[in-house]
């Protein structure tokens, strides 16, 4: 009686062991399964992001003989003439690109440029012997908190237009070498030397002064 109670205890415990081991090969199936697709997808996203990395030069300052591309607009990444700046501005924006690899600087928002044209007996002395026929260039970011300089407005302080951040009303004034004259930026636009070539635009040398906002401390 026990045997066959056993017995039939034996049997009913090797039937219910083959559905856990075909269980257990299934689970380790589509845990082989998922670390592959897992694995695959992670290979992908690194080629993804190694895809979308900025070339190199691109995060690089302003280099001598870098053209001027235009960075935003319908005319974005293409040269910027004499003829695409509009007498008394407004402002265009701009990126320095090398010629010879073709990489556009656009790595480092320190490197946006604004570029305009003025009526150069409106520029002081020093300015106007920058200015290439009254193009002149500077950096478009401000030098107080590191905002984007994106206004051509009239000033707060006087009857003419200026360079002007929104972030804290910090105003420039491109004819006297975008000295402060609004605001709580410490110190003017960096300026960027400009050469004129068969109507293009290129870069004549390295910033003068600092780029970018105060650093705090």
């Amino acid at each position: 009686m026990s045997r066959a109670s056993f017995t039939t205890n034996s049997s009913s415990s090797e039937s219910s062991s083959e559905p856990d081991a075909e269980v257990y090969a299934e689970q380790t199936r589509r845990t082989v399964l998922l670390g592959a697709l897992v694995t695959t997808a992670c290979l992908g996203c690194s080629a993804h992001a190694g895809a979308n990395e900025d070339p190199p030069g691109a995060d690089e300052r302003p280099q001598k003989g870098d053209v001027l591309v235009f960075s935003e607009g319908d005319k974005e990444g293409k040269p910027i003439t004499a003829a695409d700046l509009p007498a008394g501005g407004p402002p265009v924006h701009a990126w320095p690109k090398d010629p010879n690899t073709s990489v556009v600087r656009s790595g480092s928002r320190l490197n946006e440029i604004l570029i305009i044209r003025l009526d150069p007996a409106e520029l002081d002395e020093k300015t106007r012997a920058r200015a290439v026929d009254g193009i002149l260039a500077y950096s478009a970011i401000c030098s107080h908190a590191g905002c984007p300089v994106t206004a051509w407005v009239k000033s707060d302080v006087g009857d003419k237009e200026v360079f002007k951040c929104m972030c804290h009303n910090s105003e420039f004034d491109p004819r006297a070498g975008a000295q402060v004259v609004f605001g709580p930026a410490p110190r003017r636009l960096a300026a960027l030397p400009l050469v004129l070539a068969d109507g293009s635009l290129s870069v004549a040398g390295n910033f003068t002064g600092k780029v970018g906002g105060a650093q705090p401390g």
